[in-house]
């Protein structure tokens, strides 16, 4: 028995140190939804990004994911594209985890309200205490505490090639749903855009064990065509660097 206990702990070791060179690590979630419960590490990436004296959203980027200033650069795009133009007051994100997107976003538009759905008790913690949004209750896949039309720019970065496909379909429909006439809803998605044969060639070479739902791709189409059907329009899109390959970034407005 315990032969077979340390070989799977060298098993263990060795996923995780494969997944580490795509940005991830493994922990135990309190909350698990739908399986994925694979987090990057509070505690540790706090210790690493201060002994690299480097910020948290840097750290990941720089460091963790090998894409230095990825974040940024999508954040780019975004105001490039007008989407901090109309200066939003409400803002929701799904899945924030470190708070990189967040905290360049709200110095781009200074909402007065920022609410996140962060299933990682930790980080939701460290947000709310560190940047004062209002961290609602989730079940992992709905935004129910969010009222009809009540925001101005629903987000979620690095979140849906991580899920399930129902996973990421049923929170499409309650981002429609949240969204205000008139307001933009921006997430990424690894579409057939993100997956030529020789990209998909690397994810197979480098891209570690997985996690049961990572990477997950999602037709561009469907996206698109089930938006439409909720009322929203594709006004843009862009691929963004993550860890070994890419990702989608697709920004829809709400029709008045």
């Amino acid at each position: 028995m315990k032969a077979a206990s340390r070989g799977t702990s060298v098993l263990k070791s060795g996923a995780k140190r494969l997944l580490r060179r795509t940005g991830f690590d493994i922990v135990r979630s309190t909350n698990v939804q739908g399986g994925v419960d694979d987090f990057i590490p509070f505690e540790a990436t706090m210790r690493a990004a201060r002994a690299a004296g480097l910020s948290i959203g840097d750290h990941i980027d720089a460091v963790m994911n090998g894409t230095p200033g990825a974040t940024q650069s999508t954040i780019d795009e975004l105001r490039a594209l007008g989407v901090f133009a109309a200066d939003p007051k409400t803002v929701l994100e799904i899945g924030p985890g470190s708070g990189r997107y967040l905290e360049k976003t709200m110095k781009e538009c200074s909402p007065g309200r920022y609410e996140i759905y962060e299933t990682a008790a930790p980080w939701a913690g460290y947000l709310v205490d560190t940047f004062g949004v209002v961290a609602q209750p989730t079940e992992g896949s709905s935004l129910a505490p969010t009222p009809d039309g009540s925001v101005d720019l629903v987000q979620a970065h690095k979140v849906f090639n991580t899920v399930t496909f129902l996973v990421a379909v049923r929170y499409f429909f309650e981002m429609a749903r949240v969204t205000r006439p008139g307001g933009r809803i921006v997430f990424d998605v690894m579409t057939e855009t993100c997956l030529d044969p020789a990209t998909v060639g690397v994810w197979a070479e480098r891209g570690g064990s997985g996690h049961g739902s990572f990477p997950a791709a999602l037709p561009r189409r469907t996206c698109v065509d089930l938006f439409a059907t909720l009322g929203c329009e594709l006004e843009a899109g862009f691929t963004a660097p993550m860890g070994v390959a890419s990702t989608e970034v697709l920004v829809f407005a709400k029709k008045p």
